[in-house]
């Protein structure tokens, strides 16, 4: 298959990753990489779905993951992924043998081991350069459940309308469930039974790098998990402090210690960040360097410098984060860097994912959440007309039409774009700029 032919169908078919900010896949095949990665690092904390989805169609990844690889005429296609993820191990070596290109690299259970600049140089010894993209060092990277997209994009016509989200926290039985698209968050949290505590939030993608939502808004190509904890939890109250009171406890309260820096994933890779320099600038004002504030743009916001490693307490990556977002408003981009060497400390400064659950409060809520394969139903979906990075599809459809699950309902736009799709058979209620409304009929 050539790359345009492949491009063509995951645009139409709406895939994107299946994480994160949700890059449509179509984007990333490109003929400058010569090596592919298979993301099953389970990057969160507690999420359980893309190991457990790898045990499940293990042949249905790795076919089109092979395929992939032989579109691109790369010279490796490696799986990342977690020796402790023992089933999805096994079922990959089952079928192995009829993919020769692929391989697997076993991962250590440390955070952030998801992330894909990290997992570049772990599987491949590539550094990824400051601020810039996998492909420029030659390597695309994919999920799990992208690839299981990709498989039923092109060998099953079956465009992206459902996705597996993992039901954890405070709930009476954690569970990983297919869902409808546009399905409210509130439904999906039901599946999982009763919540076990009262005035409950709902943490939407990971402890380290999600955010809240509320329960009435829906499931879209990039969730992947719902975490239920008491409004009153530590990792709440530190998730939703505001920036004005962080930076007067900086000011008052960081020793310099470097903690942050030392254990930062990115620094440890020859990156120019430093998160205990931005912290000494920002409690101070002192503007004098600017670099502090300007290699902000490097932190990938993996949160252990201010959820794991300030004694303090504080929170560089909230503070970072909101410098980063003033600088992209004013036009401020970053620089355009080399990375420095790789640190000879950075072996024995990854942090546990074990420990890393204890400092958040979290190690009660690890436990087992079976995948439930079977799609689940809902009467009503509100429909995201943005759940990629890019360009809004636009509305095709308008209120009274009916559409069967499939129909295209958002037209990709031009530029970065995909099509998106109605997940269920019914009738359209109502058609807004953001979104569209569908009622089972």
């Amino acid at each position: 298959m050539k790359i345009e032919e492949l491009s063509k169908i995951l645009k139409e078919n709406g895939v994107v990753g299946a994480g994160g900010a949700g890059f449509p896949t179509y984007g990333k095949l490109s003929d400058k990489a010569d090596t592919i990665l298979l993301n099953c690092a389970e990057c969160e904390p507690l999420l359980k779905l893309h190991r457990q989805l790898l045990a499940t169609h293990a042949f249905e990844i790795l076919k089109a993951f092979a395929l992939i690889a032989e579109t691109l005429k790369v010279n490796e296609a490696i799986i990342g992924v977690k020796s402790e993820y023992k089933e999805a191990i096994e079922a990959l070596n089952e079928y192995l043998p009829q993919f020769p290109i692929v391989k697997i690299h076993e991962l250590p259970n440390q955070y952030p081991m998801g992330d894909e600049v990290v997992l570049i140089y772990e599987a491949t010894g590539r550094v990824v350069r400051p601020g810039g993209l996998p492909i420029e060092c030659g390597v695309a990277v994919f999920n799990v459940e992208t690839a299981y997209n990709v498989y039923r994009a092109v060998f099953e016509n079956h465009p992206v309308m459902d996705k597996l989200v993992t039901v954890a926290g405070e709930v009476e039985s954690p569970i990983t469930v297919r869902v409808p698209i546009g399905m409210k968050l509130s439904e999906v949290v039901k599946m999982a039974g009763k919540i076990t505590c009262d005035d409950p939030v709902y943490l939407i993608g990971g402890p380290m790098m999600g955010g809240f939502q509320p329960a009435y808004n829906p499931v879209t190509k990039t969730t992947s998990a719902v975490i239920v904890l008491p409004r009153d939890h530590s990792l709440v109250l530190k998730k939703t402090s505001k920036f004005a009171i962080n930076v007067a406890r900086s000011a008052s309260s960081c020793c310099q210690c470097q903690t942050c820096t030392d254990l930062c994933p990115r620094h440890a890779l020859g990156h120019p960040i430093e998160p205990h320099m931005f912290m000494r600038a920002a409690a101070n004002k002192d503007y004098k360097n600017l670099d502090a504030f300007v290699n902000t743009a490097f932190c990938c916001s993996c949160g252990l410098c201010e959820l794991y490693s300030c004694p303090q307490g504080l929170s560089p990556r909230s503070m970072m984060a909101e410098f980063k977002g003033e600088l992209r408003k004013n036009g401020v981009k970053p620089p355009v860097v080399q990375a420095d060497e790789v640190l000879s400390s950075r072996s024995y400064r990854k942090v546990p994912e074990t420990r890393l659950l204890g400092r958040l409060g979290l190690g009660q809520y690890d436990k087992k959440a079976p995948l439930d394969d079977n799609l689940r139903l809902t009467n009503k979906v509100k429909i995201n007309l943005s759940q990629h990075i890019g360009a809004p599809t636009s509305p095709v459809v308008s209120v009274g039409d009916v559409v069967k699950a499939g129909d295209i309902v958002g037209k990709a736009a031009d530029g970065l774009s995909v099509n998106i799709h109605s997940s269920i058979d019914g009738k359209v209620v109502n058609v807004a700029e953001r979104f569209i409304e569908i009622e089972r009929m």
